[in-house]
């Protein structure tokens, strides 16, 4: 037996597993307009499996606000899967819907004030997509040239420097974005763990963001990394098919276990 088949086998036979889902690059393929984003068929099929065995919590977790997450993961009212959105700001929990997210009336207002600004000093670039997001704005320019994202990336850093030095930058795949709230995928992946009692967690991502989650796994948590770029994950697979073959893995163990 590999050292990554011993890692799929010891998470499929723990007690109460976590299986912790980025979205976008790693169940769905990252495409030029966010928001048409959708799951594979495989991995719609693979979660769905998952999320309907016993002692088996499926969770997506992902930078997305929760109203996005939610359309463009089909998630209807009735479905088991949890999601963590906005990095861990914003919860859905099955059964008892969205959670109450604490703001601030001020850090609402700067953040409206930094959009409209980032908006207005990046109008003028082609390929340029500013997002609205709950907690904070994402700079997209997947489908900008090189000096335009660079020059739409410093425009925005410029403005959040002056107005914003305390929020939380990230960068992933062709977008910027800046928050006022800290949470992290690591603090998400935290948070469903205890509330589901869940004795170990599979965890995958694909970008920058999902290392916060990565480093923070534990002994007999297997982290898994879909691409090739350096990661802490204890298990890097080549793309979405290659995930949804350790999914269903981790599912017919999981079956057999229950037999």
């Amino acid at each position: 037996m590999t050292a990554a088949d011993a890692a799929i086998e010891a998470v499929s036979t723990t007690p109460v597993l976590l299986v912790a889902l980025d979205f976008d690059g790693t169940l769905a393929p990252l495409v030029d307009d966010p928001m048409t984003a959708r799951m594979t068929p495989r991995a719609r099929a693979a979660v769905d499996a998952l999320a309907a065995l016993p002692d088996t919590v499926v969770a997506l977790v992902s930078g997305r606000s929760l109203g996005h997450l939610r359309e463009i993961a089909e998630h209807l009212d009735a479905s088991p899967m949890w999601l963590a959105a906005s990095h861990g700001v914003q919860y859905w929990v099955p059964g008892a819907g969205e959670q109450p997210a604490s703001d601030d009336a001020a850090d609402l207002a700067l953040r409206d004030r930094l959009r409209e600004a980032i908006t207005a000093s990046v109008a003028h670039l082609d390929g340029v997509w500013i997002e609205p997001k709950e907690f904070g704005v994402g700079v997209h320019t997947r489908v900008a040239d090189a000096e335009t994202a660079r020059e739409a990336r410093e425009a925005a850093d410029r403005l959040v420097a002056a107005e914003a030095p305390g929020w939380r930058r990230r960068t992933g795949h062709d977008i910027l974005e800046f928050a006022f709230r800290h949470e992290g995928k690591d603090s998400a992946v935290a948070h469903l763990r205890e509330r589901v009692g869940a004795t170990a967690v599979l965890f995958a991502g694909d970008d920058v963001t999902d290392e916060d989650a990565l480093r923070a796994l534990r002994t007999g948590d297997l982290g898994i990394h879909v691409g090739d770029a350096e990661t802490a994950a204890t298990l890097k697979v080549a793309d979405i098919d290659a995930l949804v073959d350790v999914l269903e893995a981790v599912a017919r163990q999981r079956v057999a276990r229950a037999q």
